[in-house]
C-alpha cells in the first residue's frame, strides 16, 4: 500500500526551524500502514529536513552552527549571477538534504524519546512550504 499526503505551512525566514513529528505521525497513522517507511520531502531547494531533539538549544545552535560552516557572502557563484542573498541558503540546504526517511512500526514513525523530525528554513526570508510525506508497507 502507498499513502501520499502533504504538509503546508509558514516559515519566519532564515534559521526557523518547524517541529513537524505530529503532522508526520498523523499521516503515518492515517495511511493504515503498519509496517514500512515513510519518506518525507521538502519541495523547494533552500529548506532541509532532519532529526533532532526538538528544544530551544539546539533550534538556536544548529541554525548558528550551519551559518559559521557555510556564512552568508557575497563570494559564492549563485551570488554573483542572481545577486539574491541566499547562496548560503542553497548551500546549507543541500549540505543537510531535503528529505529523510523514517521507519514504520505498529502504524507509527519510528523515532528515539527525544528524536522529532524538523525543517529548518535556509532561505533569507519567509517562505510557505509544503512537505510530502510519502508512506509506503503493508
Amino acid at each position: 500500500m502507498i499513502h501520499q499526503d502533504h504538509i503546508e505551512f509558514a516559515t519566519n525566514g532564515h534559521g526557523h526551524m518547524t517541529d513537524l513529528t505530529e503532522r508526520v505521525t498523523r499521516i503515518v497513522r492515517e495511511s493504515g500502514v503498519e509496517t514500512g517507511l515513510a519518506h518525507v520531502f521538502n519541495v523547494g531547494s533552500t529548506g532541509a529536513l532532519g532529526t533532532i531533539e526538538f528544544e530551544p538549544g539546539l533550534e538556536r545552535d544548529l541554525p548558528e552552527v550551519l551559518d559559521k560552516l557555510i556564512p552568508p557572502g557575497r563570494d559564492y557563484g549563485h551570488e554573483q549571477a542572481w545577486h539574491d542573498g541566499n547562496a548560503h541558503s542553497h548551500l546549507q540546504a543541500t549540505w543537510l538534504g531535503p528529505e529523510i526517511t523514517v521507519p514504520v512500526a505498529s502504524g507509527r514513525p519510528v523515532l528515539g524519546t527525544w528524536q522529532q523530525v524538523f525543517h529548518l528554513e535556509c532561505d533569507v526570508r519567509a517562505r510557505e512550504r509544503t512537505v510530502v510525506v510519502t508512506v509506503q508497507g503493508g
